[in-house]
């Protein structure tokens, strides 16, 4: 009988030694001290700051915007502030998809968060004063001059003083740096123009290259063939 209270008495005190080595630690995975190991908290959690990014993320602007970057804000984990740093990547000149870095610091460690900036070619992009240079000649006389204007919605495009002599209008879609001029017809004395074309802006908006082709049955200037105009922004 003695020999089996002395076991229980062992027992207990093995499963009160075993319960109080139970491993400590921290048990907060976003702690930058979180021990996986641990199975009962001890407090000593530690923790980087964490960074709020103001305004759109992602932000989206078109070839030749103001960017002007919105911020962030840091705080510790007792609601203090911290300074954040930024680092931009931004180039608004040029069609990209660019990065906002921010940086915060404390005693315990770093935290970063970006901000991804998209810079686009948009519908403005191509509403500028254009000059004309070709190597289309007198079959298809476009002017060196044109007038390009929004069209009813934003991926429309109007192209008007086409033409040398006669003038007339033309019709676009365009669609990112892409630009399309659907078959169309232009009606003068004596005669018509059919055309159609494609095409593409650059990346910095300030160069379109098109590709026309056209049938003219204007007398003495008729003919049909293919050309290359480009259109530099002025």
């Amino acid at each position: 009988m003695k020999t089996y209270l002395s076991l229980i008495a062992f027992s207990a005190l093995l499963i009160g030694t075993t319960a109080s080595c139970k491993k400590k630690g921290c048990m907060d995975q976003d702690a930058v001290n979180y021990n996986s190991e641990a199975k009962k908290d001890d407090g000593t959690c530690k923790y980087a700051p964490s960074i709020t990014v103001n305004g759109n993320n992602p932000e989206n602007i078109n070839v030749g915007d103001t960017y002007t970057d919105a911020g962030a804000t840091a705080t510790n984990k007792d609601g203090s502030a911290v300074t954040v740093t930024t680092n931009s990547q931004v180039d608004a000149s040029t069609k990209g998809t660019y990065l906002v870095t921010y940086t915060a610091t404390n005693e315990n460690g770093t935290t970063t968060a970006t901000r991804t900036v998209n810079v686009n070619i948009g519908q403005d992009n191509w509403l500028v004063t254009w000059a004309v240079a070709s190597d289309c000649g007198n079959s298809f006389p476009l002017t060196p001059d044109p007038s390009i204007t929004a069209g009813s919605t934003a991926n429309e495009l109007i192209i008007d003083n086409m033409f040398n002599l006669f003038g007339g209008s033309a019709n676009a879609t365009i669609n990112g740096n892409n630009i399309n001029i659907p078959s169309q017809t232009i009606d003068v004395t004596l005669g018509q123009v059919t055309f159609s074309g494609v095409g593409s802006i650059n990346n910095q908006a300030n160069t379109i290259t098109i590709t026309y082709t056209y049938d003219n049955t204007i007398p003495l200037i008729g003919g049909n063939g293919t050309c290359v105009a480009t259109y530099t922004k002025q």
